[in-house]
């Protein structure tokens, strides 16, 4: 038997990035300061109890901020919100110029114009490689049934196209 090949982080980045995913906001009121971070690995977990999951590199500096609030806004981006996008996954810089958002009493930012939107505060991390897997227990949540979400596929940033019929494709 022999042992098997790594796997490059190319490869794996090539291959993960054929999936299509949503891209997320994750953002809270720190010490009276706004902090979020872009996410694309936002996922349900449960139904009873509440329950969604996200995954954040070890290395963001952003979370470890972000993990002592007491509530954290998930928005879901809409397909016009490409550039919200882009400065929420940079390093450094106002990640909100330009963004209006309401905070809650609890802390948690809500982006304005997401089409769709959970309060959140965090009921587990698990450690998993390079990455921590943060469950999310769901106290409130809404969606716009109008509003086209903002896609990341292969790397970059797109939208859904409708088909003939209306339904997407």
């Amino acid at each position: 038997m022999t042992a098997p090949a790594l796997l490059s982080p190319t490869d794996l980045r090539r291959v993960f990035g054929a999936f299509p995913t949503g891209v997320t906001a994750i953002a809270a009121v720190v010490d009276g300061v706004p902090a979020g971070l872009a996410a694309s690995s936002f996922t349900s977990v449960s139904l009873d109890p509440p329950l969604a999951s996200v995954c954040i590199a070890r290395t963001s500096s952003t979370w470890p901020i972000l993990r002592r609030a007491g509530r954290l806004g998930v928005s879901v981006l809409a397909a016009d919100q490409e550039r919200l996008g882009r400065q929420l996954a940079q390093r450094g810089g106002d990640r909100f110029a330009g963004a209006t958002w309401r905070a809650s009493r609890d802390g948690e930012i809500l982006l304005d114009g997401a089409c769709a939107w959970l309060d959140c505060s965090i009921e587990q991390e698990v450690p998993a490689g390079d990455h921590v897997i943060v469950l999310l227990r769901i106290h409130d949540l809404d969606a716009d049934p109008d509003a086209a979400p903002l896609v990341f596929h292969r790397s970059t940033f797109g939208r859904l196209r409708s088909s003939v019929s209306g339904t997407p494709s």
